[in-house]
């Protein structure tokens, strides 16, 4: 069993989402061990990008930040490496596609493997031109975290088919950040999943409170929280562990209650 569907074994998920490199590598490695302690089930690590088209402001800065930091994706796998026996959940990027193919696939999958990746999410590639990295993924057994948008609508099945390790559902339309309210019928989302497939579906975009995370998460298997972690982060800087960790435990517990 791929160690994706263990984040979601007979309990709700809560997925953080932080920038590697943001406000720095030591500090990302703190706060992957930090975070695993304060109940992460997953942890999604975004690699600093220098065109991240599907965030928000906050993230990014964050990317900014990270690359103004010399953090390049050599340093972020390197990183996670050195931490890799510590870490127990599962851990996966979340990167572009031009990243990847400037890295060279072979290459960044195999390092995937060194440091014990289960999975990347490559939000700007379509489910049509999927095929440019599902063979090499499944090679190095990497999972391809595969994204639904509400306007996904009649592709929503087609998608959800051949989805790996779980469904990334978007809930709202636009880029990452947080939102005062979310107003996607996710439950309508998920149910079009659920006529083909059990694969569990986690929602992101827009989610920065208790509420809002036990909300999605009881409409589905969990919550993807980024944009108000990574905010913490910018506040916070290199005093910003304990922080996290708090917020973490707050949503993880929220989740549970869903």
């Amino acid at each position: 069993m791929n160690k994706i569907c263990e984040a979601f074994e007979n309990k709700k998920a809560f997925i953080p989402f932080i920038t590697g490199g943001d406000p720095s590598l030591k500090v990302t490695q703190e706060l992957l061990v930090a975070m695993q302690e304060a109940g992460a089930d997953l942890i999604e690590i975004g690699i600093p990008f220098s065109d991240p088209i599907a965030e928000g402001p906050v993230i990014q800065e964050a990317d900014e930040r990270a690359l103004r930091g010399g953090c390049t994706t050599d340093q972020l796998f390197d990183a996670v490496k050195e931490v890799r026996d510590q870490i127990h959940v599962p851990l996966v990027f979340m990167t572009y596609i031009n990243a990847i193919y400037t890295y060279g696939r072979e290459r960044f999958m195999k390092r995937c493997v060194e440091c014990g990746m289960a999975g990347v999410i490559v939000p700007d590639m379509p489910y049509e031109e999927k095929g440019e990295l599902a063979d090499v993924c499944r090679e190095y057994g990497i999972e391809l975290v595969s994204l639904i948008a509400p306007t996904s609508e009649e592709r929503i099945q087609m998608i959800a088919k051949e989805a790996e390790g779980f469904l990334y559902c978007v809930s709202s339309l636009g880029v990452t950040g947080v939102r005062s309210e979310i107003t996607t019928n996710i439950k309508e989302m998920i149910d079009k999943v659920r006529e083909v497939t059990d694969i569990p579906c986690a929602v992101g975009f827009g989610i920065s409170t208790p509420q809002q995370a036990k909300e999605m998460a009881a409409a589905s298997d969990g919550a993807i929280v980024g944009s108000a972690i990574v905010r913490i982060i910018a506040e916070h800087g290199e005093e910003c562990v304990p922080y996290v960790a708090e917020y973490v435990k707050s949503m993880k517990e929220a989740v549970m209650e869903a």
